[in-house]
């Protein structure tokens, strides 16, 4: 691993429009039409339900304008690792660029592809994730499979790592298309859905709204003491702030945008907050619609699948496996056309393989797609995908904090640097942000640890590596 000395330069292709509907596509994959079922069974009560979703967008928007300081501060590939490399050091930058690599990015490619896969299955149903193709003995309790949903997500992400390859405007064109469409689709849903209100559903769901208990699976309900209620407000937003990740992928590509000083800070605000309504939106239609056990105890958890069979009758199952496939390829476009940018920029900086700091022909970081390609397919092989992206958002949340406390150390440390746009309200609205991201974690760390210790661990993985890394950029050095 060494600098690269690759001379091509990348296409400044991208505006305004196609950074915000980065930032939303991105976003917006198959967790607004999931994780409300399981929000439900902890906090059990429809104020709370959009409390929680409250709650997640006001963080999320705070946090993208308050990046919006760091990338007009630099506008370049690599967003998130540049920040943390310019605000601590390379070794910082590292452990974030390889947790993204092991599994912030290709664990929610991978998850966003058998999503596509499992509804795409409602349509095709020779695709299920129950039709298992391959099934090998390992000698544990349970063979290891490869189901035909498997298959068909390995298949999404190599096409769309392929399209991708061949230019940053391929990969443009699929992003803004199919984004525009699920804004469209999902404001259609909300729409027809609060057409379709029913007043004694909603007025059973808002009586009492802040009455937190737990719903559990067989329609019983748990009262929660204060400690249980706090362990259940941080557990519950683990499926929120999944769901509305990924909000900073268009700092990734800060090298392809036109004007980036200015267009990176309105793409994340706009995109930010065009999901924050979405999301608070559905859950409001979703409580106008169906009874909280019955959001508690959706089969499968699709809550927008018993949603949409009120909305439309029989076909709103096909209308929800169409709004999800569209959703989760959008999505995954993003994911992909932006992951690869941070490898690229790790490895001008020598802590990733050398070939990653190249452009092929068309201005792409080529190899660093086909790399992040591989081991998103090979997570979705391992079946693991979910219980890594539960347990990484305690690691995401606290990459998030060090990047917004690296404003407060930037401005102490480089007061004079040119700042184009500089955080808004700051220096309150950025404490806000770090404050209730060390809530959450702390919470989490104290009441469901099982979702903290595995990400750590991964991030842990990842000190060994870089002094080894370094090391071998020293005897390289040296032969040279």
């Amino acid at each position: 691993m060494e600098n690269s000395t690759d001379k091509k330069e990348m296409k400044h292709e991208l505006g305004l429009l196609d950074g915000t509907m980065l930032v939303a596509g991105s976003m917006i994959g198959s967790g607004i039409f999931i994780v409300s079922a399981d929000i439900v069974r902890h906090v059990g009560s429809a104020g709370w339900l959009i409390a929680i979703w409250l709650l997640t967008g006001f963080m999320t928007l705070t946090a993208a304008v308050s990046y919006g300081e760091l990338s007009a501060m630099f506008p370049k590939a690599g967003g998130q690792y540049v920040y943390l490399k310019e605000a601590y050091n390379k070794f910082v930058a590292f452990l974030y660029g390889w947790s993204f690599f092991a599994v912030i990015q290709t664990g929610t490619i991978a998850a966003v592809g058998v999503a596509f896969s499992k509804f795409t299955a409602y349509l095709i149903p020779a695709v299920s994730e129950d039709n298992i193709l391959l099934a090998i003995n390992t000698g544990g309790s349970k063979p290891f499979t490869i189901s035909a949903a498997q298959l068909v997500s390995i298949v999404l992400i190599i096409l769309l790592t392929w399209i991708n390859t061949r230019g940053v405007k391929s990969g443009k064109i699929i992003q803004t298309t199919f984004t525009l469409t699920k804004l469209l689709s999902l404001f259609g849903l909300i729409i027809f859905g609060l057409l379709a209100f029913k007043a004694d559903v909603w007025h059973a769901n808002w009586n009492n709204a802040w009455n937190m208990h737990a719903l559990n699976a067989n329609g019983t309900i748990t009262a929660l003491t204060t400690a249980a209620a706090m362990g259940a407000i941080a557990a519950s937003m683990v499926g929120s702030i999944f769901s509305s990740d990924a909000w900073n992928s268009v700092t990734f590509i800060a090298g392809e945008m036109k004007n980036p000083q200015r267009n990176i800070g309105l793409s994340l605000f706009l995109g930010t907050l065009i999901v924050t309504v979405i999301y608070v939106s559905a859950n409001v239609m979703y409580t106008a619609v169906l009874p909280m056990h019955e959001i508690a105890t959706a089969e499968k958890d699709r809550v927008a699948v018993a949603a949409s069979h009120v909305i439309f009758g029989n076909i709103g199952t096909i209308v929800i496996a169409l709004m999800i496939m569209v959703s989760t390829f959008g999505c995954n476009n993003g994911l992909i056309l932006a992951g690869a940018r941070v490898y690229y920029t790790m490895a001008q900086d020598g802590l990733f393989f050398k070939r990653t700091g190249t452009l092929n022909k068309n201005a792409v970081p080529e190899f660093g797609l086909w790399i992040q390609c591989l081991v998103a397919s090979l997570l979705c092989l391992s079946g693991r995908y979910g219980d890594l992206l539960d347990m990484i958002s305690f690691v995401v949340v606290i990459f998030y904090i060090l990047t917004i406390v690296g404003i407060y150390i930037l401005r102490n440390k480089r007061p004079d640097a040119p700042r184009p746009y500089k955080a808004f309200g700051y220096p309150v609205l950025p404490a806000i942000y770090i404050l209730m991201g060390l809530a959450f974690c702390i919470l989490l760390i104290i009441y469901k640890p099982e979702f903290t210790w595995p990400g750590l661990i991964i991030v842990l993985i990842g000190i060994p590596i870089y002094y080894i890394s370094q090391r071998n950029v020293k005897n390289e050095q040296v032969l040279d």
